[in-house]
C-alpha cells in the first residue's frame, strides 16, 4: 500500500470537509433547531438508513439516548434499523421497501422528526419513510449526497435537506458522520448551554 495513496485519502476528506463547511452550516443549524424544538415539546426522533447509513442512524440514536460528550438525561430517539424481527417480518410479509415506512406509521406522531439518511438520496425504503412521515405530520431531515437524488422530489418545503457536495460514497459518509456530531453537539448546547 502506498503511503501517498493513504495521504491522498486524508487530503480528499479534508478538502471536502472545508468545501462542505460553507454549504452545510446553515441547513445543519436549521436541523439542530428543528430537532431541539421537537425534543423540547416532548416529541421524539425516528432515524433510518441502509448499510453504513443504518450504522449512522444507530450512532445518532445512541448519542441522544445515552450521551454525546456531556452528561444529560436521555432524549427520545429510535433507530428504525435495529430490530431484526421487525425488519425481517415487514420485509417478508410486505416488502423491503416498507421496512421503515411501516415503523414510521406505527411509531410516528405529529411533531416527531424523521432523520432520513441516504448517501445517494435514492433508497426506496428511506423515501417511503419520508412520505409516511409527511402523512403523520412529521418534519423530515434528509442527509444525502451526490445531488440528493430522488429525495429532492420527495421533501416538502418544511423539511430540511443536508446534501453533501460530493459523488464519492466514502466522502459522503464521512461528512454525514461529522453532521451527526454537529447535530448532537448543537442539541446539547441548546439544552445545557455553550461549554
Amino acid at each position: 500500500m502506498s503511503v501517498e495513496r493513504i495521504q491522498q485519502q486524508f487530503r480528499d476528506s479534508a478538502a471536502l470537509t472545508l468545501e462542505a463547511l460553507d454549504t452545510l452550516a446553515v441547513p445543519i443549524a436549521a436541523a439542530v433547531d428543528t430537532l431541539f424544538s421537537a425534543l423540547a415539546n416532548g416529541s421524539k426522533i425516528l432515524v433510518c438508513g441502509n448499510g453504513a447509513s443504518a450504522a449512522d442512524a444507530q450512532r445518532f440514536a445512541a448519542a441522544l439516548i445515552g450521551r454525546f460528550e456531556r452528561e444529560r438525561p436521555g432524549l427520545p430517539a429510535v433507530a428504525l434499523t435495529t430490530d431484526s424481527s421487525i425488519l425481517t417480518a415487514i420485509g417478508n410479509d410486505f416488502a423491503f421497501e416498507q421496512i421503515f415506512s411501516n415503523q414510521v406509521r406505527a411509531l410516528g406522531h405529529a411533531g416527531d422528526v424523521l432523520l432520513a439518511i441516504s448517501s445517494s438520496g435514492n433508497c426506496v425504503n428511506v423515501l417511503a419513510a419520508v412520505q409516511e412521515a409527511h402523512e403523520r405530520e412529521m418534519v423530515a431531515i434528509a442527509l444525502t449526497g451526490d445531488g440528493g437524488g430522488a429525495m429532492t422530489d420527495v421533501l416538502a418545503d418544511t423539511d430540511i435537506h443536508i446534501c453533501v457536495p460530493s459523488e464519492r460514497t466514502a466522502r459522503i459518509h464521512e461528512i454525514h458522520l461529522l453532521t451527526i456530531h454537529c447535530l448532537c453537539d448543537g442539541i446539547d448546547a441548546m439544552l445545557l448551554g455553550e461549554d
